[in-house]
């Protein structure tokens, strides 16, 4: 079915004549004519406004052969949604790339942080450098400050930057004609990366408890060994943790412009709803470690914090939406 046929069985389904389409779409009723009869084709601002009106999809509009069945539903006419032109979407996915890498980078630092800060500890301890305790855990904390520090700065860059982009996230949104078909093409070509990369860092992650093991078979109790073996597993657990971050943030990208997997329309409506969940639960998660860090002073083992965390929260999540469900 070509345009101007579409146009007269919607514009028929809602009871309008021609005349009523035209003063809607603000044009004469010759135009209307025009565009039913295959005489001339509507511009593309002229199309998505067809399209809210009619409540279908840009591509049902201009796919000929796209069934009606097959079209992506609107909202009612009157709800507006924000629409996507495919230089927006271009820019968006270029900036998504670089910065994926960037805020990778970031929660990379933030496990790194205390590796020196363990490591000078346990050597002070055992006589291995010759620095007073005092010292070594003054340079450590150093490090540790400027490398939080950088990643702090790095997240707050990113969040100000992204502000032109939040209402990928949050808002229903209707892609012009050519986005969904680029986005896809470019999904395809990046799922094989996509999945090498959350691979080779979930197996890092594993991986990264090896160290510790070896640590106590061949080594016992020995503290000197065991320092190592922790400043190890952290710095396998980064890299692990960097590639699944990277990895993940491109690919949600993709999924925000087509609205899949964590960004459906009822993602967002959740989202709206128990989006300060997350929020304020890693907030207390951070104020927790960070407390039982310098009260302690055991940053060899507060970092087990957030792996659990992450499960739990996983959990919480799922139990957050059973509820929702069940409710109904």
């Amino acid at each position: 079915m070509i345009l101007g046929d579409k146009i007269i069985e919607l514009r028929k389904k809602n009871g309008w004549s021609q005349e009523e389409l035209a003063e809607k779409m603000e044009v004469s009723r010759q135009a209307i004519s025009k565009w039913e009869g295959a005489q001339s084709v509507p511009d593309m601002g002229r199309i998505v406004r067809l399209s809210e009106l009619f409540g279908v999809s840009t591509d049902y509009l201009l796919k000929d052969e796209l069934e009606k069945e097959d079209s992506v539903s609107l909202p009612d006419p009157g709800t507006s949604l924000r629409t996507v032109p495919i230089e927006e979407a271009s820019v968006f996915l270029g900036w998504k790339e670089k910065e994926a890498s960037r805020i990778a980078f970031g929660v990379m630092l933030c496990i790194l942080s205390p590796v020196l800060l363990i490591f000078l500890g346990g050597a002070q301890e055992m006589g291995r450098i010759p620095l007073s305790e005092n010292q070594a855990a003054g340079i450590g904390m150093v490090v540790l400050l400027v490398l939080v520090s950088c990643a702090v700065a790095i997240f707050v860059t990113s969040s100000i930057h992204a502000r032109p982009f939040e209402y990928l996230e949050k808002e229903d949104i209707e892609t012009l004609y050519g986005v969904s078909g680029m986005v896809r093409e470019r999904k395809t070509k990046f799922q094989p990366i996509f999945t090498r990369q959350l691979t080779i860092g979930i197996v890092l992650c594993v991986l990264a408890c090896i160290p510790l093991f070896v640590s106590l078979i061949f080594f016992g109790e020995e503290n000197y060994a065991q320092v190592i073996a922790i400043c190890t597993l952290l710095v396998l657990l980064s890299i692990g943790v960097l590639l699944i971050v990277r990895a993940s943030i491109i690919w949600g990208s993709y999924q925000q412009l087509l609205e899949e997997g964590d960004y459906t329309r009822e993602a967002k409506a959740d989202a709206k709803k128990y989006g300060w969940i997350g929020s304020s639960y890693w907030m207390l998660v951070t104020a927790g470690y960070l407390a039982w860090s310098f009260i302690t002073g055991k940053w060899d083992q507060t970092w087990i914090v957030w792996p659990v965390a992450g499960v739990a929260y996983g959990a919480i999540y799922e139990i957050v939406k059973a509820l929702r469900r069940r409710d109904g």
